[in-house]
């Protein structure tokens, strides 16, 4: 039987914005809708898993988001040392999600075959697909390629007993989502499968986004995958739908004292 695995949702950086700029078409009420920016980890009996590496502080200041805490810090703050993780997971290729790339001198990287197809091929021509992307970043995982650190996958695959990896596409040509089981059942870390629950849930795309219909058809698979809508978590803001993984409905902190910098769930 699988083990429980815990979950840790570390939020690194922030950006002020308003639901406009969210959904595809606009919102007519246009409230404040602010991105928040996670890396994760996932524990079990004698492993951990980091979810996507995040930018840094340069990277940060270059595209007007702020920074809360560097990724390593972060982590540390939740007791993992980025310098001992073995395998990271990544969920695609854009700037807030593959930067960092020396945080992890000892780790494997997990991304889709087709994610790395994309970000090197034919689409990175046009201007508005490769905006999301920094090219240091896709250098970087091509060197970590050639020094034998990289491990492609082609759909789903299980990395370890009660952790799988899903391609579902839709944001970009080679997304993936995470499942974990947990103490209260199957969690799914749908990163920018949807950035907000207002996206999955109300089928609103975010503007950001390959292929719309793949996109929206994501929805039914990551449905599957989690046990019920609140072990589902979107990839910019883990509040809003209720809870943590595991239907916390408040995260206990495990950042400094009266920080945002990290929530825990223990599943």
């Amino acid at each position: 039987m699988a083990p429980n695995y815990e979950i840790c949702a570390v939020r690194y950086a922030y950006l002020e914005r308003t639901a406009s700029h969210n959904f595809i078409g606009g919102d007519e009420h246009d409230g404040p809708m602010p991105l928040d920016y996670f890396v994760w980890t996932i524990r079990g009996p004698g492993v951990c898993f980091v979810v996507d590496t995040g930018f840094d502080a340069a990277i940060g200041a270059a595209r007007g988001r702020q920074l809360v805490q560097p990724v390593g810090a972060g982590l540390a703050a939740v007791g993992v040392d980025p310098a001992q993780v073995t395998d990271v997971i990544i969920s695609h290729m854009h700037y807030d999600h593959a930067g960092n790339h020396e945080l992890f001198p000892r780790a494997r990287y997990h991304l889709q075959t087709e994610e790395m197809a994309f970000c090197t091929g034919s689409a990175m021509c046009h201007a508005i697909m490769r905006a999301p992307y920094d090219a240091r970043d896709v250098q970087a995982m091509v060197g970590k390629l050639f020094a034998g650190r990289v491990v492609y996958h082609d759909g789903t695959v299980e990395l370890a007993p009660g952790v799988s990896l899903h391609r579902v596409g839709g944001h970009t040509r080679g997304l993936q989502v995470v499942r974990i089981r947990t103490q209260r059942g199957w969690v799914v870390l749908a990163s920018d499968a949807a950035h907000f629950y207002a996206n999955w849930l109300e089928r609103r795309p975010f503007p950001i986004v390959d292929d719309v219909a793949a996109y929206l058809d994501a929805f039914a698979t990551i449905e599957a995958l989690a046990d019920s809508p609140q072990t589902c978590h979107s990839g910019a803001r883990s509040s809003g739908a209720g809870a943590l993984s595991g239907g916390t409905r408040r995260p206990r902190q495990c950042g400094a004292p009266g920080s945002r910098s990290a929530q825990l769930t223990r599943g």
